[in-house]
């Protein structure tokens, strides 16, 4: 490993707005999939091949987040528009960290009214998001989750301008356990009868939470990406999970994670299970204890996400993915939450277990 390898410029890479997806496949899985071998050997496929790639006694690990209505239209009591991003819950009841435009105008005290349910007013600024806290207020209607619910709407990711997608199209199809804010979009390529080949062959499966937050999209502000502080996210790895991955491993099968959010959990819990907060940032120099396959969308420019799956690609992974890259875009591949995916091997058979 180089020590470019942890310069925020050197995970640069130009990307033709064209590329951007703006709306899924349908059906999900003919989505296109690119796969990394052992070898570093590429090949195009599609996500509905994926059976191929795997074999009995593998197991998948799903993220069963769902996304939660969290953007809510409002206004001040001048009449002025607000928008607001909910982020997390606090302790306090009815109690939300959020992203507010217009943010500079919203000192200690202002109110936002966004119906004659409810309101909320601004109680206290919070430096690691750069965002509010908000206090709601409830006027007939028994809880906040209900009026978030009847008020509030599925946030697309700000790339996504011009989407005909169903906000049912930003869920997986095993989204269970709501808290996020954003999809863990590598898992969207997933349909049920997918989901049932897998299991006939053999490959098991099983669920964590992660639910994604703002420390998944923020972008990386630091040249030396070692000082970047990844704003925490809530996770559980449950005993059954933990079991499935130990069992997967002494019996020689291999671990896939769908997607980064699994990749961050899974190497937060180390074996063990475990519930709370993460803020482990992944780059090149990293030593995985876990995974041994993972699924993974095309990322942003300059994002941590970028920079764990370069981790992930071992030695000189960094210049391999973004070369991986350039050839993506020359093949047409579509990138970002609603493009498609990649299928990338550690470069060994299987991750001997440490159970530490």
């Amino acid at each position: 490993m180089s020590s470019i390898d942890h310069r925020l410029s050197s995970y640069d890479y130009e990307l033709p707005p064209e590329f951007i997806a703006q709306n899924p496949c349908v059906p999900r899985d003919r989505s296109r999939l690119m796969c990394i071998d052992v070898q570093r050997q590429i090949s195009d496929r599609h996500f509905f091949e994926l059976p191929q790639f795997l074999q009995p006694g593998d197991l998948l690990v799903l993220n069963n987040t769902k996304v939660i209505p969290a953007r809510l239209y409002g206004h001040k009591e001048t009449g002025t528009a607000v928008e607001i991003l909910l982020t997390e819950p606090l302790a306090a009841a009815n109690c939300w960290t959020a992203l507010v435009k217009p943010g500079k105008r919203f000192k200690l005290g202002s109110k936002i009214i966004f119906s004659e349910q409810l309101s909320a007013e601004v109680v206290d600024y919070d430096p690691e998001t750069r965002g509010r806290k908000l206090q709601f207020y409830l006027k007939g209607i028994d809880s906040l989750d209900q009026a978030i619910a009847n008020l509030g709407q599925v946030p697309f990711p700000p790339y996504v301008t011009a989407s005909q997608a169903t906000a049912d199209q930003y869920q997986t199809i095993y989204a269970k356990t709501p808290g996020a804010i954003a999809a863990p979009t590598a898992g969207l390529h997933f349909t049920p009868e997918l989901l049932q080949q897998l299991s006939d062959l053999g490959v098991a499966q099983t669920q964590i939470t992660l639910h994604v937050g703002i420390g998944t999209f923020r972008p990386v502000e630091t040249e030396d990406i070692t000082q970047h502080e990844i704003h925490s996210e809530w996770l559980e790895v449950n005993e059954a999970a933990i079991a499935k991955i130990k069992a997967t491993k002494a019996n020689g099968g291999r671990v896939i994670g769908i997607g980064t959010t699994v990749a961050r959990s899974l190497e937060s819990s180390k074996f063990k299970p475990y519930r709370g907060k993460t803020n482990l940032m992944i780059y090149p120099g990293y030593e995985w204890q876990v995974l041994d396959g993972l699924i993974t969308n095309f990322h942003l420019p300059k994002s941590s996400l970028l920079m764990l799956v370069a981790s992930f690609l071992g030695e000189d992974g960094r210049q391999f993915l973004l070369d991986a890259y350039a050839r993506a875009i020359t093949q047409g591949y579509r990138f970002y939450s609603f493009g498609d995916a990649m299928l990338i091997w550690r470069s060994h058979n299987s991750t001997p277990l440490t159970d530490t």
